[in-house]
């Protein structure tokens, strides 16, 4: 089945110079796998979000009781 979008795309491509077809392809090949990674990460963050809380807050209690201090990051 062929959606609205991938006809306007296929379009589009009709209209361009043969030497140019190649670029556009090249690019959108790019940015469609930069949205998957995007939605991966997303995927992933959002999976592990409450670890992360959880971590941070018992970091946090940590240090109020002085059994750890904050990462110095101007010393790594």
């Amino acid at each position: 089945m062929t959606s609205e979008a991938t006809v306007t795309i296929t379009e589009m491509l009709e209209t361009l110079p043969e030497q140019l077809k190649g670029r556009v392809v090249e690019h959108l090949r790019e940015y469609i796998q930069d949205l998957r990674d995007e939605a991966q990460w997303n995927d992933s963050f959002s999976r592990t979000q409450g670890k992360l809380i959880e971590t941070a807050k018992q970091v946090r209690k940590e240090i109020a009781e002085g059994k750890a201090a904050p990462l110095d990051i101007g010393t790594l």
